[in-house]
């Protein structure tokens, strides 16, 4: 009866995954598992699923049953009843992890490999064999009573008519252990955003919609995830998340700044040897002159991208901005691997921009 609920129930969680590879692209657009989501889990509306119920059979009877007499208002005022099927709405809980893999089996993502150098570890137990002494907590009962048994065998004491197994403390059997130590990755996720007026909520929402995804799927792969954020206009600062997010400013743009600050924060805290970098930047194309876009190439070439898994610049659609950032980009970098740029149109243009930045799988 029990491997019978476990079979049926993992056959329904096979169809819950295959509803939301279904609707992947809806649930990315619209940033609703944003609000949905836990410390681990996210919360997800599976539609078009029939809900499991009580079915009655043609010899049902007791109270409700029949014609009626008495209340038959009851039977339904007003505009009368429905012909058409309601849709079953069911909210289930995902992990963040199962959430990762849907994603990179829709998208076609491959998995990342960590670059550096393995500095840190973590420490696991792994059984190893029994001993004659141990916690018992750790007591292995079905080794303990085999023992006892050929105990009372060999002296004769057991008797089939009457088979009582009593252990004694020689009898007791435990699991062994030894501390493994295996070598764990980290990294790092540096998000730039302009901030300056031309960048309106639409915008900052696409931004936050992508950033989760991201963060979903690197999180996936390395144990150890520290992210920082980075606001500007013609200055930038480091800010928290939300801040990142709801910030509103007006002013010209110099994303060099960015860049310098971003440089020097990966400079005193992110080693590339110990950590895996990951910059991106968004912003809808404008720069202040072509000098500061020089500005921008030589630090790109000189300080981030070398020191990068990979850096990735999405261009987020905006009616003030030029769009011309790309642009100078895709002419100052026409085959570096490890620049990624993606235009971002709309939310319907977040599906896709995610797969040009995690695509190559650094």
């Amino acid at each position: 009866m029990v491997k019978r609920i476990e079979q049926d129930h993992y056959r329904f969680r096979q169809i819950i995954r295959g509803k939301i590879k279904e609707n992947l692209r809806k649930y990315i657009t619209t940033g609703e598992l944003i609000g949905r989501m836990g410390k681990q889990i996210v919360s997800i509306p599976i539609p078009q699923i029939e809900i499991p119920r009580f079915r009655y059979g043609s010899r049902a009877g007791g109270v409700g049953q029949g014609e009626g007499g008495q209340g038959d208002p009851l039977r339904g005022a007003g505009s009368g009843a429905g012909d058409q099927p309601g849709e079953h709405i069911l909210e289930v809980e995902v992990t963040l992890e199962e959430l990762a893999k849907i994603l990179g089996e829709e998208l076609e993502l491959p998995k990342i490999q960590p670059r550096g150098k393995y500095r840190i570890s973590s420490e696991r137990h792994k059984y190893t064999g029994i001993s004659r002494a141990g916690p018992e907590s750790l007591r292995r009962f079905k080794r303990t009573y085999k023992e006892a048994l050929k105990r009372q065998i060999c002296l004769g004491q057991y008797d089939p008519e009457n088979p009582v197994i009593i252990p004694i403390r020689e009898d007791k059997r435990y699991r062994t252990w030894k501390v493994v130590r295996a070598p764990e990755s980290r990294a790092v996720i540096i998000y730039m955003m302009d901030v300056s007026g031309s960048m309106g909520g639409e915008q900052k929402e696409i931004v936050r919609i992508e950033a989760f995804w991201i963060d979903t799927w690197i999180r996936a792969h390395y144990k150890d995830t520290q992210i920082r954020y980075i606001a500007h206009d013609a200055v930038a600062r480091e800010v928290d998340r939300d801040t990142f997010f709801h910030l509103r400013e007006g002013g010209g743009t110099k994303i060099s700044s960015a860049y310098k600050l971003c440089a020097d924060i990966i400079s005193k805290d992110y080693d590339p040897t110990e950590f895996n970098i990951y910059p991106f930047h968004f912003s809808d194309g404008d720069n202040w002159g072509t000098e500061d876009t020089r500005r921008c190439v030589e630090l790109l070439k000189d300080e981030l991208l070398p020191k990068s898994n990979i850096f990735c610049y999405g261009q987020v659609k905006s009616a003030y901005g030029s769009g011309q950032f790309i642009k100078d980009l895709e002419e100052a970098f026409p085959q570096d691997e490890n620049l990624a740029l993606s235009n971002i149109d709309s939310r319907d243009a977040i599906y896709d921009s995610i797969k040009d930045f995690l695509g190559k799988g650094r």
